[in-house]
């Protein structure tokens, strides 16, 4: 990792940005230990309340994992194929350390992976019980155009493309701003096999 402790980069509608606090070698790392994530909890393809599937398949570790069917957005203690999430990898727990400002270790890890033409659509992370905790975001591989606006939905929004390494905070008065990836830059990384991007987000659930 680049300069673990060093203040970031950019604000961008409250959010910060640290732009490559994980170097090449940070980052094949992290893929690596999420192999064994995905080995124990297998990717799916969740469906949004309204029936439809969405266009990133995701999986989770930690004390729960964030789910969605059409008894609407929640976070469950195991996977959906019955078995308990993995625990969280200590190279990902070390980016929060570093970031989040915060003493208490997160309860869940999602991990969510875009393919070719996948986006996620403005939505505010608010299905946590305590809204002082932060959300930690981490980029790998595929750049991503990520998009904020305010707290409240409509109004002026920004956008920034992350790219892999790239970490970003949502906490403070940017904790419940609407946020999405409005699209990826398919195959303008090397790091995954196949191409696409993995999004990380810690947050503490209860």
């Amino acid at each position: 990792m680049n300069s673990q402790f060093r203040q970031s980069d950019i604000e961008l509608g409250g959010a910060k940005v640290w732009k490559s606090l994980l170097d090449g070698s940070a980052q094949e790392e992290v893929v690596r230990v999420l192999r064994d994530v995905v080995a124990a909890a297998p990717m799916f393809s969740p469906k949004t309340r309204w029936g439809k599937e969405m266009s990133v398949r995701m999986t989770s570790c930690g004390r729960y994992g964030w789910y969605s069917d059409a008894r609407g957005y929640r976070y469950i203690d195991r996977h959906p194929g019955g078995t308990p999430w993995p625990v969280i990898p200590e190279t990902i727990l070390d980016l929060w350390w570093a970031v989040s400002g915060v003493t208490r270790a997160p309860d869940c890890c999602l991990v969510n992976l875009y393919g070719e033409g996948a986006k996620m659509g403005l939505h505010q992370d608010r299905d946590e019980a305590d809204f002082s905790f932060p959300v930690v975001s981490v980029s790998l591989g595929d750049d991503g155009l990520f998009r904020i606006g305010g707290c409240e939905r409509g109004g002026k929004t920004q956008s920034i493309w992350l790219s892999s390494g790239d970490v970003l905070v949502l906490g403070g008065d940017a904790r419940l701003a609407y946020h999405g990836v409005d699209r990826i830059r398919f195959g303008s990384s090397s790091l995954l096999s196949g191409h696409g991007r993995i999004n990380l987000t810690m947050r503490v659930v209860d």
